[in-house]
């Protein structure tokens, strides 16, 4: 899936869940946040170890692949 119908995906999902109005508001808090991306990547890792993060990853890929 491309990064474009990735966010497509995305947007699908928000619209059937939350709805225009609800979009609209998610978009306007995430643009007004900005975007730190190795900020938010260092807090979801915290404490984790390298062999975690990679299993994660092999978990996720066999989850991917099965489905």
């Amino acid at each position: 899936m491309s990064e474009e119908q990735f966010s497509a995906h995305v947007l699908q999902i928000l619209d059937r869940e939350l709805g225009a109005d609800g979009v609209a508001r998610f978009l306007r808090v995430r643009s007004s946040e900005g975007t730190d991306f190795t900020r938010d990547r260092h807090k979801w890792q915290k404490g984790l170890t390298v062999r975690e993060i990679m299993a994660d990853i092999e978990k996720h890929r066999g989850t991917r692949q099965a489905g």
